[in-house]
């Protein structure tokens, strides 16, 4: 089995949420990581994929919501400082795939499906040949104890309980 890890600073883990029902807040997590155990790495049918994210190092590009986020109201990072990820099956060939497993947030875990679909391969002029992929999902973060919110005067919540989920992931072979 090889072992492939995703190398952060060519793949980007971000999430959407809709705000007021009317626009769009994206963050990022400062630090995370993830990696594939696999025969081959071009036909992830027998693969284990892992990923985790430090929960404190959410970024929405403001610091009062980060810390509101941060807080009881949402992720209490202090008593959940992980997010993690394990898949448990892995159907599909070629580039699209469905990957089964288990996301774990604030100690709740729930069996989730996500399609990845397999970009290709490309040399690095570092020397090792990287693998490219992509998945696009969501959430219901109230699934997950998530659910603190606050009512509209004019209908509506201010934050959705959709979560989109958009991971651009570049693997390397593990060192």
């Amino acid at each position: 089995m090889a072992k492939f890890v995703a190398d952060t600073a060519h793949s980007e883990l971000e999430f959407t949420v809709k705000h007021m029902m009317v626009t769009k807040v994206r963050g990022t997590f400062g630090e995370w990581s993830m990696e594939v155990e696999v025969d081959d790495i071009e036909d992830l049918s027998s693969a284990v994929i892992k990923g985790e994210a430090n929960v404190a190092t959410i970024d929405t590009g403001v610091e009062d919501r980060d810390a509101h986020l941060r807080s009881g109201d949402f992720f209490e990072t202090d008593e959940f400082p992980k997010m993690t990820f394990e898949s448990t099956k892995i159907e599909g060939s070629g580039s699209k795939y469905q990957v089964t497993g288990n996301l774990t947030i604030k100690d709740v875990t729930k069996e989730i499906t996500v399609p990845l679909s397999y970009n290709g391969q490309g040399v690095s002029p570092f020397g090792p040949t990287v693998y490219g992929f992509e998945a696009d999902f969501s959430i219901n973060r109230e699934d997950f104890g998530l659910t603190w919110n606050q009512t509209l005067e004019t209908g509506g919540v201010l934050v959705s309980k959709d979560v989109k989920i958009n991971a651009e992931l570049q693997f390397n072979p593990a060192e």
